[in-house]
């Protein structure tokens, strides 16, 4: 049977009764049984360069381990690109629905960085720096690339810190006094306004 074993053949007759074969996969149940995954661990092999996922069947409660190879990558790459590449792939899209981009990023980053010779904890280090907010950094200097990058940051950072209505520890309305040890001090742009009006 072969390859005859996986297609399924179809003749028809066309107006001009030359008959038309169709050709088209069968549809196997474990084909859908594979997409119905919770993701576990996500991890980078260097040689030869690949993403491993860790993932949990749940229609079988069995885990598995899907290895990913990443090709034509090197040290010159874009990590980014390569990350939303890697998730957009048509044989990956259904494992990598639940790992985030920004971890898919940071794993390609740890690969370019074993390319470019670097040790692991230099790599961790650029990566930190790259991901992590200079609150005395000016912004405006930035091309719209990093700022775009930036903003994401910070997107991504306020998601993980904020609370939400099903957190256990919301409060609805939150209300605090500060502690009023120094006097305050007054404007001068405040008072000078409220005489105007």
């Amino acid at each position: 049977m072969g390859k005859k074993a996986s297609l399924a053949l179809v003749e028809t007759k066309s107006l001009r009764n030359l008959p038309i074969v169709i050709k088209f996969p069968l549809i196997y149940p474990d084909v859908y049984v594979g997409m119905m995954c919770t993701a576990k661990k996500c991890g980078i092999r260097f040689q030869p360069p690949a993403i491993i996922l860790i993932y949990e069947n749940e229609i079988k409660g069995k885990i598995r381990q899907r290895i990913m190879p990443v090709r034509n990558f090197s040290k010159f790459s874009d990590c980014t690109r390569a990350a939303e590449q890697l998730k957009n792939n048509p044989r990956h899209k259904g494992y990598l629905e639940q790992v985030p981009l920004r971890q898919l990023e940071k794993l390609f980053s740890v690969l370019r960085g074993y390319l470019s010779g670097q040790t692991l904890a230099e790599t961790m280090e650029q990566i930190r720096r790259e991901t992590t907010i200079d609150p005395e950094e000016d912004l405006n200097k930035l091309d719209d690339k990093e700022l775009a990058k930036r903003k994401s940051i910070m997107d991504e950072l306020f998601e993980k810190n904020q609370k939400k209505k099903d957190d256990p520890n919301f409060v609805y309305d939150i209300e605090v006094e500060f502690p009023q040890d120094e006097q305050l001090q007054s404007c001068g742009w405040d008072t000078e306004s409220a005489d105007e009006f």
